[in-house]
Protein backbone atom coordinates (compact mmCIF):
# COMPACT_ATOMS: atom_id res chain seq x y z
CA UNK A 1 0.00 0.00 0.00
CA UNK A 2 1.52 3.62 -0.68
CA UNK A 3 -0.12 6.89 0.60
CA UNK A 4 0.08 9.82 -2.26
CA UNK A 5 -0.36 12.98 -0.19
CA UNK A 6 -0.73 16.21 -2.20
CA UNK A 7 0.58 19.10 -0.02
CA UNK A 8 -1.45 22.51 -0.08
CA UNK A 9 -3.68 24.71 1.67
CA UNK A 10 -7.25 24.45 2.43
CA UNK A 11 -9.84 26.84 1.69
CA UNK A 12 -11.07 28.62 -1.78
CA UNK A 13 -8.20 31.39 -0.96
CA UNK A 14 -5.88 29.16 -1.97
CA UNK A 15 -7.00 27.57 -4.78
CA UNK A 16 -4.76 27.34 -7.69
CA UNK A 17 -1.95 28.87 -6.06
CA UNK A 18 2.07 27.81 -6.09
CA UNK A 19 1.64 26.44 -2.63
CA UNK A 20 -1.11 24.02 -4.15
CA UNK A 21 0.40 22.29 -6.53
CA UNK A 22 0.05 19.08 -4.92
CA UNK A 23 -3.59 19.59 -4.39
CA UNK A 24 -3.43 20.30 -8.26
CA UNK A 25 -1.85 16.87 -9.08
CA UNK A 26 -4.20 14.38 -6.49
CA UNK A 27 -7.13 16.13 -8.16
CA UNK A 28 -5.78 14.78 -11.62
CA UNK A 29 -4.74 11.18 -10.61
CA UNK A 30 -8.12 10.87 -8.84
CA UNK A 31 -10.05 11.60 -12.36
CA UNK A 32 -6.94 9.40 -14.38
CA UNK A 33 -7.79 6.70 -11.22
CA UNK A 34 -11.76 7.00 -10.76
CA UNK A 35 -11.04 8.13 -6.97
CA UNK A 36 -13.40 10.22 -5.74
CA UNK A 37 -11.22 12.56 -2.70
CA UNK A 38 -14.20 13.00 -0.39
CA UNK A 39 -13.77 11.45 2.64
CA UNK A 40 -12.45 13.27 5.36
CA UNK A 41 -10.49 11.62 7.65
CA UNK A 42 -6.93 12.03 9.26
CA UNK A 43 -7.38 15.62 8.85
CA UNK A 44 -7.81 15.12 5.46
CA UNK A 45 -9.65 14.38 2.03
CA UNK A 46 -9.07 11.02 0.95
CA UNK A 47 -9.76 8.08 -1.61
CA UNK A 48 -8.25 4.87 -2.06
CA UNK A 49 -7.94 2.65 -5.20
CA UNK A 50 -5.95 0.63 -7.40
CA UNK A 51 -2.50 1.31 -9.04
CA UNK A 52 -1.55 -1.23 -10.71
CA UNK A 53 -2.80 -3.83 -8.61
CA UNK A 54 -1.41 -2.05 -5.56
CA UNK A 55 -3.72 -0.47 -3.64
CA UNK A 56 -3.40 3.62 -2.65
CA UNK A 57 -4.63 6.14 -0.56
CA UNK A 58 -4.96 9.71 -2.37
CA UNK A 59 -4.75 12.32 0.22
CA UNK A 60 -5.13 16.58 0.39
CA UNK A 61 -4.26 17.08 3.95
CA UNK A 62 -6.48 20.18 5.19
CA UNK A 63 -4.02 20.99 7.92
CA UNK A 64 -1.85 23.62 5.90
CA UNK A 65 0.90 23.06 4.71
CA UNK A 66 3.31 23.56 7.34
CA UNK A 67 1.57 21.07 9.60
CA UNK A 68 1.20 18.67 6.56
CA UNK A 69 2.80 16.18 8.75
CA UNK A 70 -0.12 15.59 11.54
CA UNK A 71 -2.01 13.84 9.07
CA UNK A 72 0.34 12.04 6.87
CA UNK A 73 1.62 10.42 9.99
CA UNK A 74 -1.92 9.76 11.31
CA UNK A 75 -2.57 8.33 8.02
CA UNK A 76 0.47 5.92 7.89
CA UNK A 77 -0.53 4.81 11.48
CA UNK A 78 -3.82 3.90 10.51
CA UNK A 79 -2.76 1.97 7.44
CA UNK A 80 0.38 0.67 9.11
CA UNK A 81 2.32 2.13 5.81
CA UNK A 82 6.29 2.67 6.53
CA UNK A 83 7.78 5.94 5.45
CA UNK A 84 9.44 4.26 2.11
CA UNK A 85 5.79 4.07 0.55
CA UNK A 86 4.46 7.11 0.78
CA UNK A 87 4.86 9.72 -1.94
CA UNK A 88 4.48 13.49 -1.24
CA UNK A 89 3.65 15.87 -3.75
CA UNK A 90 4.74 19.38 -3.46
CA UNK A 91 5.61 23.04 -4.60
CA UNK A 92 9.59 24.07 -5.08
CA UNK A 93 10.79 27.54 -5.46
CA UNK A 94 14.06 26.05 -6.45
CA UNK A 95 13.35 24.82 -9.83
CA UNK A 96 12.00 26.06 -13.20
CA UNK A 97 8.58 26.36 -13.75
CA UNK A 98 7.34 22.64 -14.69
CA UNK A 99 10.52 20.73 -13.85
CA UNK A 100 10.15 18.37 -12.16
CA UNK A 101 12.34 16.52 -9.23
CA UNK A 102 11.81 13.02 -7.76
CA UNK A 103 13.59 11.67 -4.87
CA UNK A 104 13.59 8.52 -2.56
CA UNK A 105 14.84 10.77 0.86
CA UNK A 106 16.78 13.84 0.95
CA UNK A 107 16.36 17.20 3.30
CA UNK A 108 13.57 19.73 3.14
CA UNK A 109 15.24 21.85 1.48
CA UNK A 110 13.86 24.62 2.63
CA UNK A 111 10.06 23.83 2.32
CA UNK A 112 7.72 24.14 5.96
CA UNK A 113 5.78 21.44 4.58
CA UNK A 114 8.39 18.84 3.73
CA UNK A 115 9.82 20.06 7.51
CA UNK A 116 6.95 19.24 9.34
CA UNK A 117 6.75 15.73 7.43
CA UNK A 118 10.49 14.87 8.53
CA UNK A 119 9.62 16.15 11.86
CA UNK A 120 6.27 13.68 12.31
CA UNK A 121 7.50 10.89 10.12
CA UNK A 122 11.10 10.66 12.18
CA UNK A 123 12.84 10.16 9.10
CA UNK A 124 13.97 11.55 5.61
CA UNK A 125 13.28 8.58 3.82
CA UNK A 126 10.23 8.74 1.76
CA UNK A 127 9.39 9.71 -1.93
CA UNK A 128 8.89 12.90 -2.79
CA UNK A 129 8.17 14.74 -6.07
CA UNK A 130 8.86 18.19 -6.44
CA UNK A 131 6.80 20.33 -8.55
CA UNK A 132 9.12 24.11 -10.18
CA UNK A 133 7.24 26.91 -9.47
CA UNK A 134 9.94 29.01 -9.89
CA UNK A 135 12.23 31.06 -8.05
CA UNK A 136 10.78 34.16 -6.21
CA UNK A 137 11.35 37.46 -7.17
CA UNK A 138 14.02 39.44 -5.51
CA UNK A 139 12.01 41.62 -4.22
CA UNK A 140 8.76 40.00 -3.46
CA UNK A 141 8.37 38.37 0.32
CA UNK A 142 8.69 34.21 0.05
CA UNK A 143 4.73 33.68 1.32
CA UNK A 144 3.19 36.34 -1.12
CA UNK A 145 4.84 34.44 -3.87
CA UNK A 146 3.82 31.03 -2.82
CA UNK A 147 0.40 32.10 -2.18
CA UNK A 148 0.01 34.07 -5.38
CA UNK A 149 -1.41 32.31 -8.45
CA UNK A 150 0.41 31.47 -11.73
CA UNK A 151 0.37 34.05 -14.60
CA UNK A 152 -1.91 33.00 -16.97
CA UNK A 153 1.21 32.72 -19.62
CA UNK A 154 2.68 30.04 -17.36
CA UNK A 155 -0.65 28.05 -17.07
CA UNK A 156 -0.24 25.65 -20.36
CA UNK A 157 3.01 24.78 -18.59
CA UNK A 158 1.94 24.08 -15.17
CA UNK A 159 -0.77 21.89 -16.55
CA UNK A 160 1.41 19.99 -18.29
CA UNK A 161 3.70 19.96 -15.19
CA UNK A 162 0.61 18.34 -13.03
CA UNK A 163 -0.12 15.59 -14.86
CA UNK A 164 3.80 14.90 -15.66
CA UNK A 165 3.78 14.46 -12.11
CA UNK A 166 0.66 12.21 -11.87
CA UNK A 167 2.43 10.40 -14.40
CA UNK A 168 5.18 10.08 -12.43
CA UNK A 169 3.49 9.02 -8.93
CA UNK A 170 2.31 6.22 -11.03
CA UNK A 171 5.50 5.33 -12.17
CA UNK A 172 6.56 5.11 -9.22
CA UNK A 173 4.11 2.59 -7.79
CA UNK A 174 4.26 0.29 -10.85
CA UNK A 175 8.01 0.62 -11.70
CA UNK A 176 9.80 2.02 -8.34
CA UNK A 177 11.32 5.63 -7.92
CA UNK A 178 14.60 4.75 -9.83
CA UNK A 179 12.51 4.62 -12.93
CA UNK A 180 10.68 7.44 -12.38
CA UNK A 181 13.67 9.42 -11.12
CA UNK A 182 15.95 8.62 -14.46
CA UNK A 183 12.72 9.42 -16.95
CA UNK A 184 10.88 12.51 -15.26
CA UNK A 185 14.28 14.15 -13.64
CA UNK A 186 15.89 15.57 -16.75
CA UNK A 187 15.65 19.12 -17.34
CA UNK A 188 13.16 21.02 -19.51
Amino acid sequence: MYIIAGLGNPTREYEKTRHNVGFEVIDILADRLGIRVTEKKHRAYCGQGMIGGEKVILSKPQTFMNLSGESIRSMADFYKVEPEQIIVICDDINLAEGQLRIRAKGSAGGHNGLKNIISHLGTQEFLRIRVGVGEKPKEMDLADYVLGRFPKAQAELMAQAYDDAAKAAIMMVTDGADTAMNYFNRKK
